[in-house]
């Protein structure tokens, strides 16, 4: 995907407070670099010749709302318009978890609907990324 035609969004739930909204952060964009290593640039190095791994190529806003948001973010997501739209969710499952076989054994007997979100990270094609979260307000 080009990167001039792709865009990366976080949308984190608007009532958690700064470090858990910073720790739900960090977790979505490491899942979502994982999943998508192109968006990572080259290294570079400064004058003095440090390196200085590479960034992401892109600005990722961050973005805020509430369940309903997220309700509403993943019905859009399961629809055939947005295929070429991946998506990293974080839960309150995930949050309560303190090790990766307990979020695997938790998640897969958990109903979708018992869900709720604290986060979703989103990269596709900018027209339909924009389509889904453009309305959304920053996180303050």
């Amino acid at each position: 995907m080009e990167q001039e035609q792709d865009k990366c969004v976080l949308v984190i739930e608007e009532t958690m407070p700064r470090g858990l909204a910073a720790n739900t952060a960090a977790i979505l964009g490491i899942t979502l670099g994982r999943q998508g290593p192109d968006l990572v640039g080259e290294n570079v190095a400064d004058r003095a010749g440090n390196i200085h791994p590479g960034i992401i190529r892109t600005p990722v806003p961050v973005l805020s709302g509430g369940p309903e948001v997220f309700q509403t973010l993943r019905r859009r997501l399961a629809e055939p318009e947005f295929s070429a739209v991946a998506a990293v969710d974080f839960t309150d499952l995930a949050q309560r978890c303190r090790t990766c076989g307990e979020y695997m054994e938790k998640m897969s007997a958990a109903a979708p609907e018992d869900l709720r979100y604290l986060g979703l990270a989103l990269r596709g094609p900018r027209h339909q990324v924009d389509r889904l979260t453009g309305s959304l307000p920053l996180l303050r």
